[in-house]
Parts: structure tokens; C-alpha cells; sequence
């Protein structure tokens, strides 16, 4: 076969096959450098519509996000974090906790705004959540000549008189501004389950009371009477045993048991904070439960 009659062409061919070179490096090099997006002209009314459109996604989306379902509650006794959820202002929030700080409560929808100085807009979003104890509202109603209401637990100027912690009954507990049926339920059963309650410090370990309110516990109850509290043998009792106590977790349990084994039996107070993820910072309160014999 002789390729060399593949490889001639006549001066038509030539020419022809010239042009469609040059063709194709023309398009090529007019590709490269034209530009052929052309740009969209869009109307004044068409820009601010898009404007518009662009706010209502954002307003839709921080709606969702910030979707906050609201319960019955005290104003006196908001936080940081559910004023932000409530849609308060940090100045508003200060006012409050100021306010506070004097020992003076709000019983009105007004006087929280009086205080907090919020909009009348959000005044009206959140106020039918509010809960006001029932004397507040018996207060406002007022009571015929026949009824004599006892206001006089109330009176600021009264004297307190403590009483232990370890006899309180439900019925003292709610008198305290703040406790309900709920706390005052849980702060029996946290010091039936430890059989007593050895400082007034526990009543931070009580879950859900707020710093207002343990003040006022502080006020009104006190360790009058030593107790004798059921103590546990730290020595010797299970890890299922161990784990029952309020203070433990069935974790910190196995850690305990384990340092039994590896160390011999536990002496005092300061062989439990040798141990792993125990909570040092209570370890005066929770050795008196504890019997390391």
C-alpha cells in the first residue's frame, strides 16, 4: 500500500481544507474572547418586588427558628435566656432583675410594664401566659365584710420566725412567694430520699429553684435540730445500692466500687476525691451521709 496517495490533494482540495482550518481557529479564538451572556434588564417594580420577596423568606425562616411555645408562668422570676426566647431586649431584661434585687414583685400586667418598659406589641403577646399567685388575684377582686383573708404572712416588716427544714410540711413550703404544688413536692421527696437534710446548701441541688427562690427559703427555714440520717456503707454496699443515693450516679457508683478494689476500703472525705468524676465541691455535704467504718 503506498500511503503517500492518501497525503495528496489537488489545489481544490488544498484550499478547501485551508478555509475549514481557519474556520474552526476563528470560532475557537471568538469563543475565547467574546462574551455571549447577555444581561437581563429588570424593571424598578421587578427590584423591589425581589427586595420584598428576599424579606419575607428571611422573616419566614427567623420565625421558624425562633418558634419559642410558651406555658403559664411568674414574670417575676425571668431569666436571661427565657426573656431573649420571649422576645425581650437585654435593657428590659436588666430592669427586671434590678428591680428584683429589691425584693419587690410585680402582680400586674401594668406594673411588668411599668418595670420593664417593653411594648405595648409584645405586652399583649405575652401577658395572658402570666401566672400571679392566688392571692395577688383575691387581692384585686377584694373581699366582702364577712370574710377576714389573711394577709399577714405577706407583710414584709412581719418577723420571721425559721422553721427547720426538716419538719416543713407542704403547706409551709407554699407559702414561700414562688413554690408551688410542683417544687414544693419535689424539695419533700429530695429530703425524704436522703432521709434529712443536713445544710441549707442542698436546696441548690433541688431542680428548678431559682436563685430568688432559695433566698427565700433561706429566710424562712434553717437547720434548727442535728438529725441522724440514714447513712450508707460506702465500705461495703453495691453498686446498685451506691447508685440509689441522690448524690451518686450509677457511673460515679462504679467508680467508687472499683476504687474499693484497687485501693483497699474508704477512710475519710479525702479518699473520695481521689476518685474519678466526683463532684468535690459537695464532698463535706455528702461524707455526712456516708458511714466509713
Amino acid at each position: 500500500m503506498n500511503l503517500k496517495e492518501y497525503f495528496e490533494f489537488n489545489k481544490e482540495q488544498r484550499v478547501g481544507l485551508a478555509t475549514l482550518v481557519g474556520l474552526i481557529i476563528f470560532l475557537q479564538l471568538l469563543y475565547f474572547f467574546v462574551d455571549f451572556t447577555s444581561e437581563k434588564t429588570i424593571s424598578k417594580e421587578g427590584k423591589e418586588w425581589l427586595s420584598m420577596q428576599v424579606g419575607i423568606d428571611s422573616m419566614k425562616l427567623a420565625e421558624k427558628e425562633n418558634t419559642y411555645k410558651m406555658y403559664p408562668f411568674n414574670p417575676n422570676f425571668i431569666t436571661d435566656f427565657k426573656g431573649y426566647k420571649l422576645g425581650m431586649k437585654v435593657v428590659e431584661i436588666d430592669r427586671l432583675l434590678a428591680f428584683r434585687k429589691t425584693n419587690k414583685y410585680v402582680n400586674s400586667a401594668q406594673e411588668f410594664q411599668q418595670v420593664t418598659k417593653i411594648s405595648d406589641s409584645l405586652l399583649a403577646v405575652i401577658s395572658p401566659y402570666f401566672k400571679f399567685p392566688d392571692w395577688v388575684k383575691n387581692k384585686k377582686q377584694g373581699f366582702s365584710s364577712d370574710e377576714k383573708p389573711d394577709f399577714k404572712r405577706f407583710d414584709k416588716k412581719e418577723k420571721i420566725i425559721a422553721i427547720d427544714i426538716n419538719r416543713a410540711t407542704k403547706e409551709d413550703l407554699v407559702k414561700i412567694y414562688g413554690i408551688g404544688d410542683g417544687l414544693s413536692d419535689r424539695i419533700l421527696k429530695f429530703k425524704e430520699s436522703l432521709s434529712g437534710i443536713v445544710s441549707m446548701e442542698q436546696m441548690n441541688d433541688v431542680w428548678g429553684l431559682s436563685p430568688e427562690v432559695i433566698a427565700e427559703l433561706n429566710k424562712h427555714f434553717k437547720i434548727i435540730n442535728s438529725i441522724t440520717v440514714n447513712k450508707i456503707d460506702v465500705n461495703n454496699a453495691s453498686v446498685k445500692e451506691l447508685a440509689k443515693f441522690p448524690y451518686f450516679r450509677y457511673a460515679l457508683a462504679k467508680e467508687i466500687v472499683t476504687y474499693r478494689s484497687m485501693n483497699g476500703s474508704i477512710k475519710s472525705a479525702e479518699d473520695l476525691i481521689k476518685i474519678k468524676s466526683f463532684p468535690v465541691e459537695k464532698v463535706k455535704i455528702i461524707a455526712l451521709y456516708l458511714d466509713f467504718k
